[in-house]
């Protein structure tokens, strides 16, 4: 992305941000969950924002991403704040609700009571996240024949239970695999394979997006 010096500027101070509070936390005599409860935020922060720059070519459009991204952690997190955990189903509710009203047969939602652990929902929320605007932008959410339906159910084998949830896109219009991976794959793909030892499936169809996520629960 080509910046000017005031753009390099403001990301710089972002960083530097971060920084002083990773160094605030070695210092502190904070309790051993709370410190490794911020060090995955600091470290999922500097991951959006770093990332967020290689997707756009100005400022205007960095910047933009980078607090939408931020918004869907903020949300979240004041979940987190509040209850202890995070629920499932209010996740997705507030995540769809922040873009537009949730309308019984553009979005349906269907599982059973989950609570996910903070750190767990903070990452599945930017992967929700990540979902519901490409969903806008490009896919059945941008039109006005498109649904989505949002499943999920809890599989348990043996001592270990594992979350099973699919986004499964509906619209007339025909939607192709994209030309290249953004953010927002990478994010589907990587960052919750290495954040929650998930297994991401997407498919293509001819009639929009499925994709299907697993990951453990503790």
């Amino acid at each position: 992305m080509m910046v000017d010096e005031s753009s390099r500027s403001r990301i710089a101070a972002l960083e530097a941000d971060n920084a002083r509070l990773r160094r605030l936390l070695d210092q502190q005599d904070a309790p051993g969950e709370l410190r490794h409860r911020l060090r995955g935020t600091v470290a999922l922060l500097r991951m959006i924002i770093r990332k967020s720059s290689e997707s756009r070519s100005d400022l205007d459009s960095y910047m933009g991403l980078l607090e939408d991204r931020l918004d869907a952690i903020a949300r979240v997190q004041s979940i987190a704040d509040e209850q202890g955990a995070i629920e499932l189903q209010k996740l997705l509710a507030d995540e769809l609700l922040h873009y537009r009203p949730l309308e019984g047969v553009r979005v349906r939602l269907a599982g059973p009571e989950l609570a996910l652990q903070p750190r767990m929902g903070q990452v599945f929320a930017l992967a929700v996240h990540e979902l519901t605007v490409n969903a806008i932008e490009h896919g059945a959410l941008g039109s006005d024949t498109g649904r989505v339906d949002i499943k999920w159910r809890v599989s348990a084998a043996g001592t270990e239970s594992k979350l099973i949830f699919v986004w499964n896109e509906n619209d007339t219009a025909t939607v192709g695999k994209p030309s290249r991976q953004g953010f927002g794959t990478e994010v589907l793909t990587r960052t919750l394979v290495y954040e929650l030892r998930a297994t991401t499936n997407l498919e293509f169809e001819p009639d929009g997006l499925r994709c299907t996520i697993e990951f453990p629960l503790p």
